[in-house]
């Protein structure tokens, strides 16, 4: 799987241990930054380039990690076809793409350990859509919710 990965200063060191483990794994990582870490960097840039990578076809899902993993929610959430979530327990992080389609895992590494991390990431990596109707329906709900609340 192709999967787009981004963090600010306060994500920085577990980026490093995700993307170990995602290659590891046999997954192609595509590193959307930080390339260095820069207390005055700010986590919205990051949480573009992931989506724009997911939006653009080039990767599969996103992974984005901040001090608390809030801020990249908030930001990501905001580009349309984007459905991220704050997970820090497996249950969520698959549950999440089953029953929501959740293309974008984020984590807050002020508040998750490195070991339950790439637990949550392989939860959320080995998890698909289940396409039930009542899924697909809520979804749709989603989508109109997003269309009609853009700003042209």
């Amino acid at each position: 799987m192709k999967i787009a990965i981004g963090s600010d200063h306060g994500g920085f060191n577990l980026k490093a241990v995700v993307v170990r483990f995602l290659t590891e794994k046999g997954h192609e990582v595509l590193d959307a930054g930080a390339v260095r870490l820069d207390p005055a960097d700010d986590y919205p840039d990051f949480a573009r380039a992931v989506s724009e990578l997911i939006l653009n076809g080039e990767a599969e899902r996103g992974v984005l990690i901040c001090g608390s993993g809030v801020g990249a929610s908030i930001a990501a959430s905001k580009f349309p076809g984007i459905r991220a979530a704050l997970c820090h327990d497996s249950f969520s992080a698959h549950q999440g793409v089953e029953d929501d389609s959740m293309n974008v895992l984020c984590l807050g590494a002020r508040v998750i350990g490195e070991e339950l991390a790439k637990e949550v990431v392989s939860y959320f990596i080995g998890a698909c859509f289940s396409g039930a109707e009542r899924h697909s329906r809520r979804l749709s709900k989603v989508a109109a919710i997003e269309k009609e609340f853009q700003r042209v």
